[in-house]
C-alpha cells in the first residue's frame, strides 16, 4: 500500500523531522505534514531542513484535541512520535505533562487518524519494560562493560538482548506507563473500530539533529560534551560507566518505517521491539574511547556510585521478531553513528552551540 498524504506528530523533534524528511525523500510525490509544539530546545533547527525537504510544518500540540482536527484531505497515515521521553519526567512532583503528551496526546491521535480512517504507525519505547525486572537479569563485570549471562531464567531475556515475552509486571517510570497504556489503548482501537496500527518499542535511537540530555540522548550527550570541551559523569552501578545500551541510527530506523509502511497492511497488529541489538551496544565507558577517538578530545569524567531511580544496568534489543518478519536489520555500526553525530555537530557548531545555551 503506498501512503500519499502523512501526518508526523512531534515531527521538529529528533525522531519525526528525520522520519519526514526521509520519507518525502524517499517518494518526493508523497505530502508529508510534520505537527509539532517545538517546547524541545533545539526542535527549531529543524524547521529549515523540513522546508528545504518539502515537508509542510503545522505548529500545535498533540494535547489538545482542536490542533488535530482532520484536514479537507484526510491523513491516510498517522506516525505518532511525539513524547516527552524522559525516564526521569514527573519525579520533580509534576506529572501532567508527561500523562497528557504520552497518553492523553496519543489518544486525540488515534481520534484523529479514526476520523480520518488513517493507518497508525506508533513509536514506543523500550522503556514498557519494568525497571526491577531488568536490573535482576543474570550479569558478569568484563573490563569495559556488564554483560547478561547466556541462560537468564527469565521469559524473553538472553545474552542476545530483550524480546517481545518480557515479563511487564512491575514499574517502569510514567514514561514507560504512559508509552505501555498507549499500546493497550491502539489494540483497543484495533478492535472497536478496525483502526490498522504497527507499534514499535524503541530502544536508544542516536544520530544528526539530537539534543542529548542527561536523562534521553545518552550518545548525543557524550558527543556534544566532547566536542564543546563540557563535563560529563558515570552515575549508577559504581560509577564506573559499565551500563550498556544498544544503540540505533536514526536512517536505519526510517529504512525500518518505510518498509512497514509499504507493508502495513501485512504487518498490522505487529508489535516489534527495534534497536541496535547487542552487535551495536556499548557501555558509557565504551562510548568515551570512541568519542576521544573519533573527536579527538579527552575530558575529565567523574564518577557518582549512587543509582538514581529507574536507571538500568544493561538493555539490549533483541531484533529477532522484526527481522523475521520483515527482513530489517540495523546498518550502521555504533562508531558510524557516533561519527555522524559528530559531523552533524561540526557542520551547525554554532546553532548548536546557541540551542544548548539556551
Amino acid at each position: 500500500m503506498s501512503h500519499q498524504n502523512i501526518l508526523i506528530t512531534g515531527g521538529a523533534g529528533f525522531i519525526g523531522s528525520n522520519l519526514a524528511v526521509a520519507l518525502k525523500t524517499a517518494r518526493p510525490e508523497r505530502r508529508v505534514t510534520a505537527l509539532d509544539s517545538l517546547r524541545r530546545r533545539g526542535s527549531e533547527l529543524n524547521l529549515p531542513r523540513l522546508r528545504e525537504a518539502g515537508v509542510a510544518f503545522v505548529h500545535g500540540d498533540i494535547r489538545n484535541p482542536e490542533d488535530l482536527a482532520p484536514p479537507r484531505e484526510p491523513y491516510d497515515l498517522v506516525v505518532e512520535c511525539s513524547a516527552e521521553p524522559s525516564a526521569l519526567a514527573g519525579y520533580d512532583g509534576d506529572v501532567r505533562f508527561v500523562i497528557n503528551t504520552n497518553l492523553a496526546g496519543t489518544i486525540n491521535c488515534l481520534e484523529l487518524a479514526r476520523q480520518c480512517r488513517a493507518d497508525v504507525l506508533f513509536l514506543s519505547t523500550s522503556r514498557v519494560y519494568p525497571v526491577a525486572r531488568l536490573n535482576e537479569l543474570p550479569t558478569v563485570e568484563e573490563p569495559t562493560r556488564f554483560a547478561v549471562e547466556d541462560e537468564t531464567g527469565i521469559p524473553g531475556a538472553s545474552a542476545a538482548g530483550i524480546a517481545e515475552e518480557f515479563p511487564l509486571d512491575g514499574y517502569r517510570t510514567l514514561y514507560g506507563a504512559t508509552k505501555l497504556a498507549s499500546e493497550l489503548v491502539i489494540a483497543e482501537y484495533r478492535h472497536m473500530f478496525g483502526l490498522r496500527a504497527v507499534v514499535n518499542r524503541c530502544g536508544v535511537i542516536a544520530g544528526p539533529w539530537q539534543m542529548g540530555r542527561v536523562d534521553q540522548g545518552v550518545f548525543t550527550l557524550w558527543a556534544l560534551a566532547h566536542h564543546f570541551n563540557r563535563s560529563l559523569k558515570y552515575i549508577g552501578f559504581g560509577g564506573a560507566g559499565k551500563q550498556v545500551r544498544d544503540l540505533l541510527h536514526v536512517y536505519d530506523l526510517a529504512d525500518l518505517v518505510e518498509l512497514q509502511i509499504s507493508r502495513l497492511a501485512e504487518l498490522d497488529g505487529g508489535l516489534f521491539n527495534v534497536g541496535g541489538g547487542l552487535g551495536t551496544s556499548l557501555s558509557l565507558q565504551e562510548t568515551t574511547e570512541i568519542c576521544r577517538e573519533v573527536i579527538g578530545r579527552k575530558i575529565e569524567i567523574a564518577g557518582e556510585a549512587a543509582t538514581r531511580e529507574g536507571d538500568v544496568r544493561v538493555y539490549v534489543t533483541d531484533n529477532a521478531k522484526v527481522t523475521a518478519a520483515t527482513g530489517w536489520r540495523p546498518q550502521r555500526s555504533a562508531r558510524t553513528i557516533i561519527a555522524d553525530i559528530h559531523q552533524w555537530v561540526v557542520q551547525n557548531e554554532a546553532a548548536v552551540r546557541q540551542a544548548l545555551a539556551s
